[in-house]
């Protein structure tokens, strides 16, 4: 009894300096579980002692601790082991020391990861989630009137939640505008550029003359500067009242238009630069009208490239299982249809279907 006297009076100085923290509460409520498990080893005749509770312990620093205090903890852990080999205690064994080393390393680097985060606990994970659901609720399109319907599916590659396909739309009255957005690259890296440009890109969609779109991203990307790759895009402005619409492509696959009244698919022939590399972008715009059992395509290369093959052929096979879009409805195949396309192929996909009943 008289050597736990120390350790208990050296946690409470520990404690009593500076104001009280959650962290110091955790460090103490694992520090004194280590104590009571040691000297609980240490008593133990009958071998039922939790000695595996040290485990646990220095998991539970390596995920709440910062690694500072994470060193102090491994500190007692440490004494306490080397305490219960002391008493000869059969439960501290090679296994044990080399399960509680392997333990230790993974817990200090999981706490140097978050501590450059500057997040505690799991608030980084969470953080990834809640960039995730923002990626994912920018991509829903608003609201249309009667006689008018939309659909938005994303796949990211290897079944990420992050991806470098995204969408931003805006409704003005009887204006949409629509934007499809395919920055290079997939998985965490592209979700992350991703999740920046789609704020930006919101934020000048429906805030600058439609012209004007393509232009003033293509700006912003020239002020960043990233050598990360670069970032293709395509923009349709829609008028809900008439069905007159434009398109323009900034480097990116062509929208496809489906005729109702001939039964045909028909490739726009929109054209620009890929966004970020020249400083004055030029885009080359089609206009058309969509009539009732009309529709448009919008979707991102991850569709339609493989390596070795033409971009055209891509095409065509798209707009050959799009064929089947029409007779069961878009809103039923458009998942399919991506899944279908996307199933050969290792990157990001999107689509974004508009037409009208």
């Amino acid at each position: 009894m008289l050597r736990r006297i120390p350790i208990l009076v050296v946690l409470y100085r520990w404690l009593r300096r500076g104001k009280l923290t959650r962290e110091r509460y955790v460090f103490a409520a694992l520090a004194v579980s280590a104590v009571a498990v040691g000297f609980a080893t240490a008593s133990d005749t009958r071998g039922l002692a939790p000695s595996g509770v040290l485990v646990l312990i220095v998991l539970g620093g390596g995920l709440l601790l910062k690694v500072r205090t994470l060193v102090a903890l491994l500190g007692i852990v440490v004494a306490m082991v080397g305490y219960n080999a002391w008493k000869d205690v059969p439960a501290i064994g090679p296994g044990m020391i080399a399960t509680l080393t392997i333990t230790a390393v993974l817990a200090l680097t999981l706490a140097r990861t978050r501590q450059k985060l500057g997040v505690q606990g799991l608030r980084g994970d969470s953080m990834l989630l809640e960039l995730r659901d923002r990626l994912r609720r920018q991509g829903e399109l608003p609201e249309l009137p009667d006689g008018w319907n939309s659909q938005v599916v994303l796949l990211q590659a290897g079944g990420s939640s992050f991806g470098g396909d995204f969408v931003v739309s805006s409704c003005d009255g009887d204006v949409l505008e629509v934007a499809l957005v395919d920055v290079s690259g997939k998985g965490t890296d592209a979700g992350t550029r991703a999740l920046m440009l789609s704020g930006a890109f919101g934020g000048l969609l429906g805030s600058v003359q439609p012209d004007r779109f393509l232009p003033a991203c293509n700006i912003y990307l020239q002020r960043q500067r990233w050598d990360e790759g670069f970032v293709t895009a395509v923009h349709v402005v829609v008028d809900l009242r008439t069905g007159e619409y434009t398109v323009e492509s900034a480097g990116h696959p062509p929208a496809v238009q489906f005729d109702a009244s001939g039964g045909v698919w028909r490739v726009s022939s929109a054209k620009g630069v890929v966004l970020g590399v020249v400083p004055d972008l030029n885009c080359v715009p089609e206009r058309g009208t969509l009539r009732p059992g009309d529709a448009l395509l919008l979707y991102t290369d991850g569709l339609v490239e493989s390596p070795g093959s033409d971009l055209d052929a891509g095409i065509d096979r798209l707009l050959g299982e799009a064929e089947r879009l029409v007779p069961r409805g878009f809103a039923t195949g458009a998942k399919e249809l991506v899944a279908t396309m996307a199933a050969a192929r290792d990157d990001d996909c999107a689509l974004v279907v508009i037409w009208r009943a």
